[in-house]
């Protein structure tokens, strides 16, 4: 192996690499029974992390224009976490999409079909606050906040 062959292979990563080696790993959603495209499939990242600014901008307006009257503005984000947790478990409990996942043909599902529970809404939507588990993803994309509660984000 060459110079450039070993920085390549750095660069497009270790999945790329373990491929080259002979690996097949399949499409995102394979291992889950999903769809490669179309409804069903898997969610692009791109598409939730989209979602979820659109949402987040929304709860940013909400508070502005509810608090924003002789409130400091650290005070008012921080009323935009709150709306935002509160968004995200009402929507997602009765629609099974937020406003932007909705805008931008997204929608929750459990694995195996059907809605989450509301039990399962709040814990997802805790760890989503958490950051870091919704940081954390398999090899289909799903975060490890979408693992705990066995959901997973498909195209509407």
């Amino acid at each position: 192996m060459d110079k450039r062959e070993a920085l390549g292979s750095w660069l497009s990563g270790p999945r790329a690499a373990a491929e080259q080696m002979g690996a097949d790993f399949g499409y995102r959603g394979e291992r889950l029974g999903l769809p490669q495209d179309g409804p069903g499939s898997i969610a692009p990242v791109g598409r939730r992390l989209a979602a979820l600014v659109i949402d987040w901008a929304l709860c940013l307006l909400v508070s502005y224009g509810l608090l924003a009257r002789g409130r400091a503005a650290s005070d008012v984000s921080n009323w935009a976490f709150v709306v935002f947790g509160v968004l995200s478990v009402v929507t997602l409990a009765t629609a099974a999409s937020t406003p932007g996942k909705r805008l931008l043909g997204l929608r929750l599902v459990r694995l195996g079909g059907g809605r989450l529970g509301p039990v399962a809404v709040v814990l997802r939507t805790i760890l989503l606050l958490l950051v870091i588990p919704a940081a954390m993803w398999d090899r289909d994309g799903r975060g490890l906040h979408d693992k705990a509660v066995h959901a997973v984000q498909v195209r509407i």
